[in-house]
């Protein structure tokens, strides 16, 4: 699979101007990017802490997938983001390996780049999600 690093945390919040209030003026870090994917019914907003990024994601939509998340369990870390050199080849050997997968395929998600996730029941209960430039 050839996990380069830890692209991104992901933190369902249930209002994303409040929490990059808190993110900046409690944390001291800074915003450097808000964006909406709308396929995903979710608007995201980027911190950069060393190599990583925190990503905030705060649903769009009630049914969408971070909507329903917080309904269920709450705000709080959502998942965890690998970065690999193609995630459509990622995700088959996952498959491969016996991982039942949310994504087949990869599709677009923030920052352009291509995303695919690994369902909790395959991963240790942890929603993984593997991302890459191609």
């Amino acid at each position: 699979m050839n996990i380069s690093h830890i692209e991104h945390l992901g933190i369902a919040v249930e209002n994303l101007e409040v929490s990059i209030k808190y993110y900046e003026e409690v944390l001291g870090l800074k915003c450097y990017s808000i964006e909406e994917v709308v396929d995903q019914k979710v608007k995201t907003a980027f911190f950069l802490v060393g190599n990583t990024k925190i990503e905030l994601l705060e649903s769009t939509s009630p049914d969408g997938p971070i909507g329903k998340f917080i309904e269920k369990k709450g705000q709080g870390i959502h998942h965890i983001a690998f970065a690999v050199p193609n995630a459509t080849e990622a995700l088959k050997t996952a498959e491969e390996r016996g991982v039942r997968l949310v994504d087949k395929v990869s599709r677009k998600g923030a920052e352009g780049l291509n995303i695919g996730f690994l369902h909790p029941k395959s991963t240790l209960g942890v929603l993984t999600e593997l991302c890459s430039k191609e």
